[in-house]
């Protein structure tokens, strides 16, 4: 199973009174989220499940994709790497899985697919982390396919 794990491009910070799920995507981060679509486009099959948290900038950075996806609750920022992986049916999902979110639980979800002794690894806001599933001597193993970031397209 491929898992893509796309952190949500630069946001504004929060404005007075509004909330942290209502935060707009800057100028920057828009041409991140449309660099970093324009590449996954070109590299994800046509059978790709796309799921993204709720939040306006994860949203805003997955609409760049122009492809159909959905918005999960589970994954809001504080969400869990367990929550994440469940959505995405990790490991045996049969489809690839896109999913657009937040730090630190894409950081949280890669360490602990990868087996890290951190709890966390960096994910740079805009990038994609692409992981693969696979099983070698009867043993589930986890393949970093690549990490892809926006300022290099």
């Amino acid at each position: 199973m491929d898992l893509i794990l796309w952190r949500h491009a630069e946001a504004q910070e929060a404005a007075d009174g509004s909330g942290d799920l209502a935060r707009p995507l800057t100028r920057r981060g828009e041409k991140q989220a449309a660099r970093m679509a324009d590449w996954l486009d070109r590299q994800l099959p046509d059978g790709a499940r796309v799921l993204a948290s709720p939040a306006l900038r994860t949203e805003q950075t997955v609409r760049a994709l122009q492809r159909k996806y959905r918005l999960h609750d589970e994954l809001r920022p504080g969400a869990s790497p367990e929550q994440l992986l469940a959505l995405a049916g990790w490991p045996h999902g049969k489809a690839p899985v896109l999913i657009v979110g937040h730090q630190p639980t894409l950081g949280e979800t890669v360490a602990r697919l990868l087996g890290l002794p951190e709890r966390e690894c960096a994910v740079r806001k805009g990038a994609v982390w692409w992981l693969r599933s696979r099983e070698r001597d009867g043993q589930l193993q986890t393949v970093v396919l690549t990490v892809q970031s926006p300022d290099l397209l």
